[in-house]
């Protein structure tokens, strides 16, 4: 079982910055992915970035400028450094881990934390 516990959301005004960070509890495999997404208002759950054990990163090019994940093994967390937001970054962001259990994946979700960009 993995039990995930986002923190860093919070109100900022257009062009500032937040860094999230999620800690991971139980146990989170090499093979096993961590990322985050979001959902807007009104909107779909959407993927924003993944890393994995090796540092290797996955993420939407057209938050590629501003957003940055990072992963840090020993401690099992995942941050997201957030630049230059946007009114439209505004959403709840989730913390996600990816287990894989041979061909099939499982994915473990935080409760989310809101961020609201203020213009």
């Amino acid at each position: 079982q993995v039990q995930l516990v986002e923190s860093g959301g919070g109100l900022v005004q257009a062009g500032g910055s937040l860094r999230l960070s999620c800690a991971a509890s139980g146990r989170i495999s090499s093979s096993s992915s961590m990322g985050w997404y979001r959902q807007a208002p009104g909107k779909q759950r959407e993927f924003v970035a993944s890393i994995l054990s090796d540092g290797s990163t996955n993420g939407i090019d057209y938050l590629k400028g501003r957003f940055t994940i990072s992963r840090d093994n020993a401690k099992n967390t995942v941050d997201l450094q957030m630049n230059s937001l946007k009114p439209e970054d505004t959403a709840v962001y989730y913390c996600n881990v990816r287990r894989w259990y041979g061909s099939t994946s499982y994915d473990y979700w935080g409760q989310g934390t809101q961020v609201t960009v203020s213009s």
